[in-house]
């Protein structure tokens, strides 16, 4: 019995099978698995622009395979279209609409299985999110990365682009050349060509196992290589279906084990601690933030991409991508080869892998630093839990003080640094940009970027989160965020704070006496939303440290 008989199957359906028949579904049609095609495309994220190409290969690999394909929408949101401004409060919030909008429609149509067709950043999640949830067999086939882009001889990116604006507002380049640049930063179609969020996500897909090798580096330029890839994933999920090969016999706690440990490997963007987090949870399990800091600590660094690094993704899938950086992490145990895959296992998958850029990927005997990208504070700033991508912090600010620079929203920040009234040697502090006081938890790339193309050397500490593009002395999803009173919400213009990621410690150098003093004085300040999604949002979402879930 397949799991879509409850809409096609006995006298009861006759009216079902009519619906079908309107729409030239045949009988033959629905004889097969009914396979639903979640297609995230649309004419608004540069990622997502070529998503029906890629769906109709899709649809053609079902068919081929004894399955009936059938297309419904997902939405998405463009981090880098709607940063630094009030659309970026919808960013995170839309994964949770995502996820909920794939499992109305899988649940609500009985589908035998799901394609899920995402390649950006909060969709991508989102989807694994409902993968895990309703838990019928399914796979991701993601659009692909960007190529970068050339200006005067060098690679760059869309972050490239965010920084320059900071070298326009200092004098360092002209208007001409910033339009030069930003008309020649992103050449083409597919998700932006750095290690962000996006792009470590659908590696993270990858190596989770719910997606083929190749998803998370193949270019979306590489049109033929995209095509088979498109059409053997919807083979492969006609194949899920008949053997009930579900995402939760592949996400387990060794699969997030080995997506955490390439993670650290790659320094991939911050933002996967909120998300292998919140997949987990659907999954129905837990990843405390300390298990991440476990895994950095076990895991050399071995990959150093943009941000952090000037390779890009396509030079990662020249290097071998994910299978080369899994076998390389295999030597010293950090692999789970016996976990398993959308195609077989973790260890059928690397066992003929090999590094072919070994300027792209080092070896485990020779890293770039012999601890993981990511790294995870606390102290009283931060009771539970901050995050900083370590490999994109440079050596003289992995230690760092100074006075507090105090500012109660995003918008406040970027008018004091674009103002020249931040300097040298200040701790910024943006806060009320939790998940609740956002509300939506919104990326920091704006200020972290005009701040790295200003040459400023400040530290910059948020409840908010960043892009998977920031680099610098950057720590996100401090928790308790001040929207819940935490003590971020307590730091007054001045205070002295310390910063010493290597002893993964963050302290607000304040007597506890003062403290608590500040604390008796503290009032919840009013919601900067009050009606619509968000205002439901901000009083369902849970902290950062637990991966910003709805319950």
């Amino acid at each position: 019995m397949m799991r879509s008989d409850i809409v096609k199957k006995g006298s009861t359906r006759a009216a079902h099978r009519s619906l079908f028949y309107a729409m030239g579904y045949s009988k033959a049609d629905l004889e097969k698995p009914l396979i639903g095609v979640v297609n995230a495309f649309n004419e608004v994220i540069p990622g997502h622009i070529h998503l029906r190409e890629v769906a109709e290969a899709v649809k053609l690999g079902i068919t081929a395979a004894g399955g009936t394909p059938m297309e419904f929408p997902a939405i998405g949101v463009c981090d880098g279209i709607v940063m630094g401004h009030e659309g970026m409060r919808y960013s995170l919030s839309s994964r949770e609409l995502i996820a909920d909008s794939v499992e109305t429609m899988a649940v609500a149509h009985g589908f035998d299985g799901l394609v899920l067709i995402p390649n950006c950043d909060k969709i991508v999640p989102g989807m694994l999110m409902a993968a895990a949830r309703v838990n019928i067999p399914a796979i991701v086939m993601s659009g692909g990365p960007m190529m970068a882009g050339r200006y005067q001889g060098r690679d760059i990116s869309v972050s490239t682009m965010f920084e320059a604006a900071g070298l326009f507002e200092s004098g360092k380049i002209t208007a001409e050349e910033l339009d030069e640049m930003e008309q020649s930063a992103c050449p083409g179609c597919g998700s932006c060509a750095g290690m962000f969020t996006a792009n470590t996500m659908n590696c993270m897909a990858e190596v989770l196992g719910m997606a083929l090798p190749g998803n998370g580096t193949v270019p979306a330029a590489a049109f033929g290589a995209r095509r088979r890839m498109a059409k053997e994933a919807g083979a492969t999920a006609v194949r899920l279906v008949k053997e009930n090969i579900r995402p939760r016999d592949i996400m387990t706690m060794k699969a997030f084990e080995n997506a955490m440990s390439v993670d650290m490997a790659v320094g991939g963007s911050s933002n996967t601690v909120l998300h292998l987090t919140a997949i987990a949870y659907e999954a129905g399990l837990e990843l405390p933030m300390k298990k991440f800091d476990e895994i950095s600590a076990k895991t050399p660094y071995i990959t150093k991409l943009s941000p952090g690094g000037t390779f890009h993704i396509q030079d990662l899938n020249e290097a071998g991508g994910m299978n080369a950086i899994m076998a390389e992490l295999s030597k010293i145990g950090r692999i789970h080869k016996d976990a398993l895959t959308v195609d077989g296992t973790m260890g059928d998958r690397i066992a003929k892998a090999r590094t072919l850029r070994p300027d792209v990927i080092k070896t485990v005997e020779a890293p770039h630093r012999a601890t993981g990208g990511i790294a995870i504070l606390s102290g009283n700033l931060a009771p539970d839990g901050a995050v900083v991508k370590e490999s994109a912090v440079a050596e003289d600010m992995l230690v760092f003080k100074g006075p507090a620079r105090v500012f109660n929203s995003e918008d406040e920040a970027i008018e004091a640094i674009v103002g020249k009234k931040v300097h040298d040697g200040e701790v910024v502090v943006i806060r009320y940009e939790g998940p609740k006081g956002g509300p939506g938890m919104r990326e920091m790339l704006n200020p972290t970027a005009v701040i790295t193309g200003m040459g400023l050397k400040v530290a910059l500490l948020t409840d908010g989160r960043f892009s998977g593009a920031t680099r610098g002395a950057c720590v996100g999803h401090i928790s308790p965020e001040a929207m819940d009173g935490g003590p971020i919400a307590l730091i007054e213009e001045g205070d002295l704070i310390s910063l010493d990621i290597p002893s993964r410690k963050l302290e607000l150098l304040v007597s506890d006496g003062e403290l608590a003093k500040r604390r008796a004085a503290w009032k919840q300040p009013q919601p900067k939303v009050t009606t619509g999604y968000l205002a439901r949002y901000a009083k369902l979402v849970t902290s950062a440290n637990t991966g910003a879930v709805l319950k």
